[in-house]
């Protein structure tokens, strides 16, 4: 397990030293933790002291990131998991879990270890048990499943791929400016880890949503969602709805996989801030 950065540590302490609830904001793949950053200032507003740690090794930058893809490859769930509970467990007040798509994975995975006051999943993508492959995910997930020697590499998305698979639901040019803005390689890993989580008894994909300290969660779904379609954040709730604690699931009209980096990012940051403040 590598230690915490200068960053994270730095964000660790200001959120203690502010005696307010944390929230913590957790990427997935092809992003950086600068995609939160107008979700921090909303939330910050509202009275929560924000942070968005980054996984193991993530560069500094959007063009850092791209100029060593190397940095990326081979990155599993479960050390993302494991490193951000280490950054969680710092911190002196249990925090508001958000994560959007593998990056709502590991917000539930940690909420399934008891760590998080709430949780919110937006577009998160699947955990072992659930069971739907639509077609439209798999279309999403090609650019790294065609290949096996991806498993080991770091895999960029063409700004085809990437219009596909996140930013089918905006016009062209802010695509085209999302893509500029927000998209990195990612770890091929981690898609190989999820495509065989059902077949795999030890994979690391998998969620204990049983725990009755997991603590309320709320899954957003995003209707035009390719990589994550309603089929399987519904399917997700399904199995967290076993819980005891409050489990809902909300989907936004019109809104693909950039639902937290595109225009209308502010309807969904509310959508989370509502849920958030009702267990403060």
């Amino acid at each position: 397990m590598p230690g915490i950065p200068a960053n994270d540590n730095d964000q660790i302490e200001t959120a203690n030293s502010s005696g307010l609830t944390p929230v913590v904001f957790v990427h997935g793949l092809w992003l950086l933790p600068n995609s939160w950053e107008q979700w921090r200032e909303a939330f910050s507003a509202a009275g929560f002291a924000t942070m968005a740690p980054g996984w193991p090794d993530d560069p500094a930058s959007v063009r850092e990131g791209n100029e060593n893809p190397a940095a990326f490859a081979g990155k599993t769930v479960g050390q993302v998991a494991d490193y951000m509970e280490t950054v969680i467990r710092k911190l002196a007040k249990p925090p508001a879990i958000i994560g959007h798509s593998f990056g709502g994975l590991l917000a539930q995975i940690l909420a399934g270890r008891g760590l998080a006051k709430s949780t919110v999943a937006i577009d998160p993508a699947p955990f072992r048990g659930v069971l739907p492959l639509p077609v439209s995910a798999l279309k999403s997930a090609s650019p790294v499943l065609k290949n096996p020697a991806n498993r080991s590499k770091a895999v960029a998305l063409t700004f085809d791929e990437f219009r596909y698979a996140f930013a089918n639901a905006v016009d062209d040019a802010e695509a085209r400016k999302l893509y500029e803005m927000f998209a990195v390689p990612g770890s091929g890993r981690t898609i190989f880890q999820a495509a065989s989580a059902n077949f795999n008894p030890w994979t690391d994909v998998k969620v204990d949503s049983r725990n009755p300290k997991r603590g309320p969660l709320l899954i957003i779904s995003g209707e035009l969602d390719h990589t994550v379609p309603w089929k399987i954040a519904n399917a997700s709730f399904k199995k967290q709805n076993r819980n005891e604690g409050v489990t809902e699931i909300v989907e936004m009209k019109g809104r693909g996989h950039s639902l937290t980096i595109d225009s209308g990012w502010r309807e969904v940051a509310d959508t989370a801030l509502a849920f958030v403040k009702r267990f403060e």
